[in-house]
């Protein structure tokens, strides 16, 4: 009686467990494809010569944002195709090649919001933004983080979905492996922004720059810390990336910390690199000898 009540038992706990793998199997999805359920995906739209423009996409409601879309037309069409409705601009900086599509993507679609940083007079912006700010595309909330320096109101766009991964987009602050000119800041701005807040993000936020530079970026850290191992292995993959035609983007912030020696600027090797003893000090030297160096 005993050997039967455990039988019953054993063939219960067998087809409980049948039913919990089916389920699983039918919510994952197959491998790769992202699931139906998250609810903001990102399209990377190269734009220009060597641009990334951006769609930001909330799954739920089908809206979207586009940042820096400097060449309106390419980038209405990864919209249509993707068959989403816009409805934000949300614009890092005033260069042209970040903005300098703002007016014409107003024109031709009117109902859109154009978003920008305080202060940096980027081209047909409705709405500018500062430190901690949001912006709600669909019911996606977009946190500003305010990053002056590149330009006088540079910012960057953080998300951090509940069941999504999270994101940043840097704009020209940020650079895989790299970071932008000090056009209208100083060392301790790029400092604060690089080290003390994009840096300061959850290592596995994704970090989607402005620009295809990273081959370059990585031969120069490579020259400034030739014994790192992990810039060594980075540049090896961008080639194979490259050679395919395939982006960069996106890196991540541990990545970055790997890699990129403008936010590695407190680490020993490069304060000896530079001959500073100070992690400011030792940004601004290394930014001045990458703006001199060729490849």
């Amino acid at each position: 009686q005993v050997a039967k009540i455990l039988r019953h038992l054993l063939q219960v706990l067998c087809l409980a467990l049948l039913l919990t793998s089916q389920a699983l199997v039918s919510t994952a999805g197959p491998p790769g494809v992202c699931s139906s359920s998250l609810k903001m995906r990102v399209v990377t739209v190269p734009i220009l010569e060597d641009n990334y423009a951006y769609l930001v996409i909330d799954e739920a409601t089908k809206k979207a944002a586009c940042i820096d879309p400097a060449e309106p037309k390419v980038v209405l069409e990864a919209a249509k195709k993707e068959n989403v409705e816009l409805t934000h601009i949300l614009t890092t900086h005033a260069h042209w090649d970040h903005a300098g599509g703002n007016e014409e993507m107003k024109r031709l679609v009117p109902n859109l919001e154009v978003v920008g940083g305080k202060g940096d007079r980027a081209q047909a912006v409705m709405r500018e933004v500062g430190d901690g700010d949001t912006v709600l595309v669909g019911s996606l909330e977009v946190k500003v983080l305010y990053t002056p320096c590149h330009t006088a109101g540079h910012v960057c766009y953080y998300l951090e979905p509940k069941d999504g991964p999270r994101c940043v987009f840097t704009g020209d602050t940020m650079f895989v492996a790299g970071c932008g000119n000090f056009n209208a800041g100083t060392p301790q701005q790029m400092f604060h922004a690089l080290v003390e807040k994009i840096g300061s993000l959850p290592p596995d936020t994704l970090v989607y720059c402005g620009h295809e530079y990273t081959e370059k970026n990585l031969m120069y850290a490579q020259t400034a810390e030739p014994n790192n191992q992990a810039i060594k292995d980075k540049l090896a993959w961008v080639r194979q990336q490259r050679a395919q035609g395939n982006p960069t983007v996106p890196s991540t912030v541990s990545t970055e910390w790997q890699i990129n020696p403008f936010l590695r600027c407190r680490e020993q090797t490069l304060l000896e690199y530079t001959g500073k003893s100070d992690p400011v000090e030792c940004l601004a030297v290394i930014r001045a000898r990458k703006s001199a160096w060729r490849p």
